[in-house]
């Protein structure tokens, strides 16, 4: 009997609704990845750190000199013209009328030498200002020959004009000492009213230590003390002062110059203070210095050769 072929039966597959979950693989971190992190590390974090550091100098510039500020947004209406730029000039006049605001128990001056040119003394204004003015410096005399061109006229004309005056010698640390001195005496005549003559010292010397140099200035103290019978006065910057002076002439007041943006008030070991050398005055063109004494005129006054 012949035989069919058999099918081969095959068992149904049921359907599901549901796909089969796929097994969550790590992917690896790559090279590309690793770079974006680090630009953000770097990049990023360095990029607002220097936004938040000018951030907080602005604010706390704002905050110093919020008088300044005020002054300028509403009651500045006479703006000078200088040799500087406008935003200088403000940035300068801002920090000028702050430190004024916070000196208005002191006395202002200014100082000046031939660099200020031919002054009109007749029209600066001592009281009418925007802060009085009551005493001036004048540079007399510099190392051992040179003197100030405009010295005698500025001499004669500020005592015309009012104001308690005071002499300066510039002092040459490569020069002598004693002839430097003498310059200073030949040159300068001090009378009853006056203030102490004053020893600027700004530079080191380049061909001696500084222990002679320093037995210099001695010298010139002390031979100038003793033709005036009154001590000299110190002039030099803080840092300076402070890094070869300060140890050794801690006995003698002091005039000190500090620029300084973050320097508010005058510091009490400070007999007067340089707080800025872009100064304007009506009848003098360009820059000027000003200073505050640490005391009130009645105080000043007392400080003049009797």
């Amino acid at each position: 009997m012949k035989r069919t072929p058999q099918t081969k039966k095959t068992l149904p597959v049921k359907a599901t609704s549901k796909a089969i979950p796929k097994k969550n693989v790590p992917q690896k971190r790559g090279s590309k990845t690793k770079a974006k992190q680090s630009k953000i590390t770097s990049g990023t974090i360095l990029k607002y750190s220097v936004l938040l550091l000018v951030a907080s100098f602005i604010i706390a510039a704002a905050y110093q000199y919020r008088n300044g500020f005020l002054y300028y947004l509403g009651f500045k209406t006479n703006k000078r013209i200088s040799v500087i730029t406008k935003e200088e000039r403000k940035i300068a006049d801002l920090r000028l009328y702050e430190i004024v605001t916070r000196h208005k128990n002191k006395v202002f001056g200014f100082d000046v030498s031939h660099y200020q040119g031919i002054i009109n003394w007749d029209s600066i204004e001592r009281t009418k200002g925007d802060f009085p003015l009551d005493f001036v410096f004048i540079r007399a005399t510099a190392g051992t020959n040179a003197n100030d061109t405009q010295f005698k006229t500025n001499w004669r004309k500020a005592k015309q004009a009012g104001f308690i005056r005071g002499a300066y010698h510039y002092y040459r640390p490569d020069e002598n000492s004693v002839k430097q001195a003498a310059n200073f005496i030949k040159t300068v005549t001090l009378k009853r009213g006056d203030l102490p003559p004053v020893l600027d010292i700004e530079k080191v010397s380049r061909r001696q230590n500084m222990d002679s140099l320093k037995s210099g200035l001695r010298k010139w103290l002390a031979k100038v003390e003793k033709h005036y019978g009154v001590k000299p006065i110190i002039y030099s910057g803080e840092s300076y002062y402070t890094d070869f002076l300060k140890e050794e002439f801690a006995d003698y007041n002091l005039w000190i110059a500090n620029y300084s943006f973050f320097e508010e008030e005058i510091r009490k070991e400070w007999l007067f203070w340089q707080f800025t050398d872009k100064g304007s005055i009506k009848g003098i063109e360009g820059n000027v210095d000003v200073n505050i004494y640490n005391g009130q005129l009645t105080e000043l006054d007392n400080l003049r050769i009797k």
